[in-house]
């Protein structure tokens, strides 16, 4: 069996979007890669409702956190996933060659909890298809 392919998904403060494509990902793509978050400028907490609906569907690890850049630049990533045009604009130069994609997601902060709610629907209809097509062979 081949090693999993590494993906990062980049977002801006990588508390809710990245966050949860990050969970999404290793929970129904974990067959064949890994997915890791940062942020471009990361607040360094998690979004509690982010957090409490990962949570609720079963996708959290404690392993989740916000994390700076800086702290996965040195991965050899196969894909890089920009979730947000900020973070598109402000994506680093990585050592490594690697692809990249960009979808961007509403930031559902500060909004209903409804709105978390079909955030993490549309990154799993919209996101997780194109991360396979990539990815998964």
């Amino acid at each position: 069996m081949s090693e999993k392919k590494q993906v990062l998904i980049l977002c801006t403060g990588n508390s809710c979007r990245s966050i949860m494509a990050e969970a999404l990902i290793n929970a129904k793509l974990g067959d064949c890669m890994q997915a890791r978050s940062s942020g471009v400028k990361a607040s360094g907490a998690v979004n509690p409702h982010a957090k409490a609906l990962l949570e609720q569907k079963g996708y959290w690890r404690e392993s989740y956190h916000s994390k700076v850049i800086e702290s996965v630049l040195d991965t050899a990533f196969d894909l890089v996933v920009t979730v947000c045009d900020h973070a598109k604009e402000t994506c680093p130069m990585f050592p490594h060659a690697v692809k990249t994609l960009h979808i961007a997601f509403e930031d559902p902060s500060g909004k209903d909890v409804l709105e978390y709610e079909k955030t993490l629907e549309l990154i799993e209809k919209e996101l997780l298809p194109k991360v396979k097509e990539e990815l998964c062979q």
